[in-house]
């Protein structure tokens, strides 16, 4: 007979603080339009198609999107059902090897944490264009606090002001959108209508060869970063069942239009050869594709007006970085995999000491008062790109065995509150192609002359450390693979209760050291 899952016995209700439900639909569809649209879009672009062309660049986006795509409904799937704020780490637990969650727990917080002090270096370029005289660790010390402000009084405070930010960046894409139309079809005139030119100059559509798309595939991946915060905010989610798939479903093709629809614009309107378009870093404000584009429709502010844009895409990814960090090292606190003291919360149900380790680590942005503000927002932007694809590649294994399981225990796939479509290719494609982008990363860094032996180690420097967090969990607490026989998926942790109630008093298992309640 096939399991059904069962209903659990769970604490009732009280006045102990808890996470609380309190996003909406509406916070869940910008936090990821939040996360994913930014610098990538707004100033990296026009790399990708200095480098493939412009039939290069769309490729590469179609297909880094189709990747993405596979990924997140892996996430709805599992997000829908089980909604918890550590998603990543606890379906790795449960589903892979809890050595292997407690190693991507912490590769998550780290890699967010690190994120935010890369957005806080960020701030520091972007208000140089205005303040060129001002210390730049005195705008990174302020934002920070603006940050820290938003994330500690209440996680409806957070999900308003995500709100807002990321609608300021969909009207700016749109914006653009009508913008460079409005040229390409003579309603704005420039005095230069280049119609399918550019799409022909020089060896466009599409330049170079397979290693230059690999290359331009790392930076447009870089750009889709940030859509799987939905799953993190799924435990904070009013009926996730219902609106974690719905977030995940409109928000992909959004971006996904997004960033195809502007690559077309830009590819018809700027020629690949233009040498503005190799300047991808985020204080090249002037000149991003952008800029370019406004600039040529005769708004001279444009610059001004981008680098407004751009500020507000920097604080919105850091303040999302915060909020995820915060939340999985909570999660991590209350199963056993990090102190005790990360998984107290405020009467407003906020984990103010979480948010707290998080700040800390994000301080990291401080050095920019030692070295130079160019230097350590490189620095810690190769730091933590390599620990997002290891996430990335750990939702497609997770979702890929939560499924065999699942079928293998006799239960149909049709309950399932979001089921991924095709499966198996999916997680398997999603897997394939990321770890084919992780492992090239910097691959020029081994082509030259000279092998750039501070580039590689700070690319790939998150792989040997994911690798001995997991070795050193599984020879200090014996955990193997999770066995499908052996899986559970009954007495699912919050997904059937309106709000996550933390016990008081926690079973002493868990890292040694650390006793937690166990998630089961």
């Amino acid at each position: 007979m096939p399991q059904q899952p069962s209903t659990p016995a769970h604490p009732a209700p009280d006045a102990s603080p808890h996470l609380q439900r309190r996003l909406e639909a509406r916070h869940l569809t910008m936090i990821a339009i939040g996360g994913a649209i930014g610098t990538g879009l707004f100033v990296a672009s026009g790399s990708a198609i200095a480098q493939a062309g412009p039939g290069g660049a769309v490729l590469t986006y179609l297909t880094i999107g189709i990747m993405v795509y596979y990924l997140m409904t892996s996430l709805g799937e599992l997000a829908a059902f089980m909604p918890v704020a550590g998603s990543f780490s606890t379906y790795a637990s449960r589903y892979v090897d809890k050595g292997f969650g407690f190693a991507l727990g912490w590769n998550f917080w780290f890699s967010w944490a690190v994120v935010v002090a890369v957005d806080l270096v960020a701030s520091q370029l972007v208000m140089a264009y205005w303040f060129p005289n001002v210390p730049g660790i005195l705008w990174s010390g302020l934002f920070l606090l603006v940050m820290v402000g938003l994330n500690a009084f209440s996680v409806k405070g957070f999900g308003e002001a995500e709100y807002w930010f990321a609608l300021i960046k969909v009207i700016a894409v749109i914006g653009f959108l009508g913008t460079g139309v409005a040229i390409l079809f003579g309603i704005i005139h420039t005095g230069h209508a280049p119609g399918f030119s550019n799409w022909t100059v020089g060896d466009a559509p599409f330049v170079g060869n397979f290693a230059t798309l690999v290359g331009v595939a790392m930076i447009v991946a870089y750009s889709f970063q940030g859509t799987e915060l939905v799953g993190i905010a799924a435990g904070e989610s009013v009926d996730p069942r219902r609106n974690v798939p719905r977030a995940i479903r409109q928000v992909f093709w959004r971006i996904l239009l997004f960033y195809v629809l502007s690559i077309v614009v830009i590819g018809f309107l700027i020629p690949y050869t233009d040498p503005q378009l190799l300047r991808s870093e985020v204080s090249d404000i002037a000149v991003s594709p952008f800029t370019l584009v406004f600039k040529h429709a005769g708004l001279l502010s444009a610059a001004t007006v981008m680098n407004a844009v751009i500020l507000t895409s920097v604080l919105s990814a850091g303040n999302s970085g915060m909020y995820a960090a915060t939340r999985m090292l909570f999660n991590m606190a209350t199963e056993g995999q990090a102190p005790r003291v990360f998984a107290r919360l405020t009467r407003a149900g906020v984990p103010l000491i979480a948010l707290l380790g998080t700040t800390a680590l994000a301080s990291l942005c401080l050095l920019s008062s030692i070295y130079s503000p160019q230097a350590v927002y490189i620095w810690l932007l190769n730091l933590a790109g390599m620990t997002e694809f290891i996430v990335w590649l750990s939702i497609a294994v997770s979702h890929y065995r939560f499924r065999k399981g699942y079928v293998m225990h006799g239960h149909d796939v049709n309950d399932l509150p979001y089921k991924a479509g095709m499966f198996p290719f999916g997680p398997v494609f999603a897997f394939v192609l990321c770890l084919l982008i992780t492992l090239g990363q910097n691959y020029e860094a081994f082509l030259a002359d000279r092998i750039d032996w501070i580039g590689a180690i700070a690319t790939y420097l998150g792989i040997p450390l994911f690798l001995a967090t997991w070795a050193g969990y599984r020879l200090v607490c014996k955990s193997r693979w999770v066995r499908y026989e052996d899986m559970r998926f009954d007495a699912i942790p919050i997904a059937d209760v309106p709000e996550a109630i933390i016990e008081a008093e926690p079973k002493p298992t868990g890292v040694a050291g650390y006793g937690a309640a166990s998630n089961g």
